[in-house]
C-alpha cells in the first residue's frame, strides 16, 4: 500500500503543473463546447482554397498543451491498448481514468494536440466535442481529489 501511495504522489507532482496550466483555459473551453472554434477564410472571388482560421484562444490552447507533461508521441498505443475507437469511447474512457493511468489522458490530448499539426479540423474538433474540456476537467478533479489524501 505504500508503494502504491508513493506512486500517486509522484504522479500528482508530476502532473499538478501542467494541470494547472490548462486549468486555466477551462472557462473558455465551457464556453465554446460545441460551438465552433474557427472560421473558414476563402479571398475575394473564391476561386482558391479555404483555410481554417482560429480563434486566438485556441491557438494560445495548443502551445501551452504541447508545453506540458501530457504530450505523448505514442498516444496511438494509448488508444489500442485501451480499445479506443470512436469519439463515443474517448469520451466513456476519460470518465473511468484514475490517478494511476492519468498519462493516458495525455494520449488522448495528444491525439488531438498533434494531429491537429496536419489536420486542421482537429484542434476545432477538440473543442466542440468536449473533449479538451473533459480531459482537463478529469485531470485536474483527480490531481485536487489525491492533493487532498496527503
Amino acid at each position: 500500500m505504500t508503494e502504491e501511495r508513493k506512486a500517486r504522489d509522484e504522479l500528482v507532482k508530476q502532473y499538478a503543473p501542467s494541470v494547472e496550466k490548462l486549468s486555466a483555459y477551462l472557462p473558455w473551453l465551457m464556453e465554446k463546447s460545441g460551438a465552433s472554434a474557427s472560421t473558414d477564410y476563402t479571398p475575394e472571388g473564391g476561386k482558391t482554397i479555404t483555410f481554417p482560421v482560429y480563434d486566438s484562444m485556441l491557438l494560445k490552447f495548443i502551445k501551452d498543451a504541447e508545453s506540458t507533461c501530457f504530450i505523448n508521441r505514442n498516444y496511438p498505443y494509448v488508444y489500442s491498448r485501451n480499445r479506443i475507437r470512436t469519439e463515443a469511447d474517448e469520451l466513456r474512457f476519460i470518465e473511468g481514468v484514475d490517478i494511476m493511468n492519468i498519462a493516458d489522458l495525455g494520449g488522448i490530448l495528444s491525439r488531438y494536440v498533434i494531429e491537429g499539426r496536419t489536420k486542421g479540423v482537429m484542434w476545432s474538433k477538440g473543442v466542440t466535442g468536449g473533449v479538451y474540456l473533459r480531459v482537463i476537467e478529469k485531470a485536474r478533479d483527480l490531481i485536487e481529489f489525491y492533493s487532498r489524501k496527503q
